[in-house]
């Protein structure tokens, strides 16, 4: 899989807004036009949330919306689609916390490495004062979050078993732009590299990069098993994410065309959890018959003492140590 150039996922990204236009004309006069980022394909839950977000719109709220959904990463990665939110090229993408850290570092609670027990864990945590919390910030800087959604564990991807935190060491690790994700890898000793998810096969294929971490979903959707076949069952961070639309759009639509979109939103943030869970065995299944292969983690212990000295070094900008250990083990 040959990862497109930036001109010509923006040429794509172009083709793809505008087909619409041509096939329909006036018609996009009915309902108000939605430009939607998706990373992945049709077949993956990140658009697939989409899709079934614009069906429930087109009974609740007929004829006001037009979702216009960009799949394939073609208008950027994480960073570049957040960046359009903003500009206010884009009006609605999902989003993984990690990508929003450099806006509302205060997420970083949330990719805390061994933090939450399970999904169920997370889920919890995000319905009390956290989730409100997070909210407000990240609409301070321009992304209105209308649900959470849980893309699984981050585990991690090599060319060969990397079971132990030793073996990671001296390794070049494909990163997300996140100072946590970076603190954490150091700390055993790798050496991360930011890359932006288009770019990584490559970086892998090249060896630009030897190992990442990532979520089953997306290693079978990017199809990573061809260039990092061994998937170690790490699960070290629960990716969180967020279904967000820009602020300038939200902020400009009737009362009842938010509520109509919040409701269709949060109903699809549901929606997305289940397909995503689902979507976790297909993947391995995939990944199984294109070479790929399931090792467990060694000395576990190792990795959660790597993961304490995250804990420790963030605090004091996440509410202090107390706050943390609260969080992991509430009910």
């Amino acid at each position: 899989m040959k990862p497109l150039t930036t001109p010509t996922r923006r040429a794509a990204a172009a083709g793809l807004v505008a087909a619409p236009a041509l096939l329909r004309g006036a018609a996009w006069a009915a309902g108000r036009p939605v430009t939607v980022a998706s990373l992945l394909g049709e077949d993956k839950p990140e658009t697939r949330i989409w899709r079934h977000i614009a069906e429930t719109l087109s009974r609740t709220a007929p004829g006001r919306f037009d979702l216009r959904i960009v799949p394939n990463a073609a208008l950027g990665g994480e960073k570049e689609v957040a960046e359009g939110l903003r500009l206010g090229s884009i009006q609605a993408s999902l989003s993984t916390i990690s990508a929003l850290s450099g806006w509302v570092p205060q997420g970083q609670i949330l990719d805390l490495p061994f933090l939450f027990r399970d999904r169920d864990h997370l889920r919890r945590v995000l319905a009390g004062p956290l989730g409100t919390e997070l909210k407000a910030q990240y609409e301070a800087q321009g992304f209105v979050v209308l649900g959470f959604v849980n893309y699984g564990a981050r585990h991690l991807l090599a060319k060969e078993p990397l079971t132990t935190p030793a073996s990671v060491r001296g390794k070049r690790i494909r990163v997300i732009q996140s100072p946590l994700h970076t603190a954490l890898w150091s700390g055993f000793g790798a050496y991360p590299t930011p890359l932006p998810i288009p770019e990584v096969y490559n970086a892998l294929r090249t060896g630009v990069v030897d190992c990442m971490d990532l979520t089953k979903s997306a290693y079978a959707g990017f199809r990573l098993y061809e260039v990092v076949p061994c998937l170690i069952e790490t699960g070290h961070i629960w990716a969180s994410g967020v279904v967000m639309v820009a602020a300038p759009f939200w902020k400009a639509l009737a009362p009842q065309d938010r509520d109509a979109l919040a409701a269709a939103a949060s109903e699809g943030a549901a929606h997305f959890d289940a397909l995503m869970q689902a979507d976790e065995g297909a993947s391995m299944a995939q990944a199984a018959a294109g070479g790929g292969e399931v090792f467990q983690p060694e000395d576990r212990a190792g990795w959660q003492e790597g993961a304490r000295k995250v804990w420790a070094a963030f605090a004091p900008n996440l509410g202090g140590m107390e706050r943390i250990e609260t969080i992991a083990s509430s009910a």
